[in-house]
């Protein structure tokens, strides 16, 4: 009997030593040397200071950036989650409703009146960015077709080609604009 014991709790602390200690380092430094960048939290810096994540989505309310899609936990990844309100509610429909008669009423994009599954979706549909191509074209003062080309340039498409849908990351364009703009002056 004791030597059952003895072997079980060898056993356990191998198994300790390599699921707790060796297999995370060694997946730690995979992540390091090849995917720096992304194992880091996708973080972007200007001017030396991080700005964002190309993960995380940011809530943009000035007329001269494209918006995010809405957010029931303000954007906070702390408190990621939906609303929990289900298909039936009626506060949900009312907000939906003003959301969509804000935004002019007909064809609105669905992301642009739900919020997403974590609350800090970063993208957007294509649909939902160029439907905000007149308002931030005349709050920027820039010509309409030359921000629908900048949009175009970063709509990543499908994984591989077929998981997903087309989206936009919303930091990444609204940063674009900036350097673009600054670019102009």
């Amino acid at each position: 009997m004791k030597q059952h014991l003895v072997i079980s709790l060898r056993i356990t602390v191998a198994l300790l030593v390599i699921t707790c200690g060796i297999y995370p380092t060694i997946v730690w430094g995979i992540g390091q040397l090849a995917f720096s960048h992304q194992a880091n939290g996708s973080l972007i810096t200007r001017n030396g200071r991080v700005i964002g994540s190309e993960l995380i989505g940011q809530d943009f309310t000035s007329a001269r950036y494209f918006h995010s899609r809405p957010s029931a936990v303000n954007f906070d990844p702390s408190a990621s989650g939906g609303s929990n309100l289900g298909p039936t509610s009626r506060k949900l429909a009312e907000r939906i409703a003003a959301d969509t008669h804000a935004l002019g009423g007909r064809n609105i994009p669905a992301d642009a009146v739900t919020t997403s599954a974590s609350g800090v979706d970063p993208h957007i549909s294509p649909a939902n960015a160029l439907l905000q191509v007149t308002r931030v074209a005349r709050a920027r003062g820039m010509d309409e077709n030359q921000l629908r080309a900048i949009v175009g340039q970063h709509t990543e498409g499908r994984f591989l080609g077929i998981f997903g849908e087309p989206r936009v990351n919303v930091l990444l364009l609204n940063l674009a604009l900036d350097d673009s703009h600054a670019a102009t002056r």
